[in-house]
């Protein structure tokens, strides 16, 4: 059983930035391709971003492609998304998501292969 715990979430202005961490545990974090996915209120969850867990393969969504940068640390059992140039339609919120992958498999956008999700962290985008 693998938990995720999110952080970093907040409210900042249109333009700005701010960085997503995920805390993995109670797994061997290296076997999971990892992914980043929001939901804004009265919208549906979707896709933001998800890297793979070898090879640093990465999805990015269009909406995000240029702005966003996720990242891991398999040293550390963390993932990051790194969000900037923030616009008011990046508001929702948060969550990160673990996938237990075959070596190879890359990350997906889908988030019905996800195994095991965090609780959520808010991001706020004013303009």
């Amino acid at each position: 059983q693998v938990q995720l715990v999110e952080s970093g979430g907040g409210l900042v202005q249109a333009g700005g930035s701010l960085r997503l961490s995920c805390a993995a545990s109670g797994g061997t974090f290296s076997t999971y391709n990892m992914g980043w996915f929001r939901q804004a209120p009265g919208k549906a969850r979707e896709s933001v971003a998800a890297i793979s867990r070898s090879f640093g393969t990465t999805y990015y969504a269009d909406s995000v492609k240029g702005r966003f940068t996720i990242s891991r640390d398999n040293a550390k059992n963390t993932v990051s998304l790194q969000m900037n140039s923030l616009k008011p339609e990046d508001t929702a919120v948060y969550y990160c998501a673990a996938d237990r992958a075959r070596i190879g498999k890359s990350p997906s956008a889908s988030g019905s292969e996800y195994d095991y999700w965090g609780q959520g962290t808010q991001v706020t985008v004013s303009s």
